[in-house]
């Protein structure tokens, strides 16, 4: 039954795979973040109340979808990692950070942008604002592990428990515009039932997120190969590895 998953997990079938998919990832990121910068930036009309300051959603959603999405992927990462001890479960949780603080840095920049012309200042104090800081802080306390271990396990076991023990401001953020009196403005998209955003605006909005998804899934692949490669480079799939690279004329 878990035949497939102990098979995936394997370094060199993971490799290969992700050499598969990484390139359509790479193809359908740039479709469909190339329709949504256009349908959003060029052909959505002006919001009646925002006017044009609107069209920053195109970027300031999908990198907060992605930071918190990020996030919840490398906890669940860590957890395999830290349960069943996996090497490729370590090597994700490693790779996505400094790909999650980056997405997690974008949606704080694009919010201070959107919150000047809607509130009058670039930061105050919310309760949305302040735990996507702190998400920020917690991506990067991983990065700062990591690199702080000579032995890659030891560190990646490290990132992994910080990751566990973080993942409990994930839903603070979610939530905190529900659970506080917050200034950041409640869901429009997600909300149960008939989202308050117009199609035109809409369609692009989702082509953004989805194909912002798909670039996260690239940069997050190459990453772990790339890891893969460093912690496995005495083994003989990599020497194999090498061996096919060279006679193909690519190294």
């Amino acid at each position: 039954m878990w035949t497939w998953f102990h098979r995936l997990a394997s370094p060199p079938t993971f490799y290969r795979l992700a050499d598969r998919f990484s390139p359509w990832l790479a193809l359908l990121s740039a479709l469909l973040i190339g329709y949504g910068l256009v349908g959003g930036l060029v052909l959505a009309p002006a919001d009646y109340q925002q006017g044009e300051a609107f069209r920053i959603i195109y970027v300031h959603v999908p990198a907060a979808w992605l930071s918190l999405s990020g996030y919840v992927g490398m906890a669940l990462a860590a957890g395999v990692a830290i349960i069943w001890r996996i090497k490729l479960a370590e090597c994700v949780v490693v790779a996505i950070a400094p790909v999650g603080a980056s997405w997690t840095a974008l949606a704080l920049v694009t919010g201070m942008l959107w919150g000047k012309p809607m509130w009058g200042a670039y930061w105050v104090w919310d309760a949305r604002l302040t735990a996507e800081l702190v998400l920020l802080f917690l991506y990067l306390g991983v990065i700062g592990l990591n690199q702080a271990f000579e032995d890659p396990r030891a560190g990646a076991r490290a990132c992994g428990l910080l990751a566990l023990v973080g993942a409990v401001n994930v839903p603070i953020v979610h939530y905190s515009v529900e659970w506080w009196n917050s200034l950041h403005q409640g869901p429009t998209v997600s909300r149960i039932g008939k989202p308050s955003i117009a199609p035109s605006m809409l369609w692009p909005l989702l082509s953004m997120t989805v194909g912002c998804m798909a670039f996260f899934a690239y940069a997050v692949l190459r990453r772990v190969q790339n890891e893969l490669l460093i912690r496995e480079r005495r083994s003989s799939w990599v020497k194999n590895w090498l061996r096919e690279r060279e006679a193909a004329g690519d190294v």
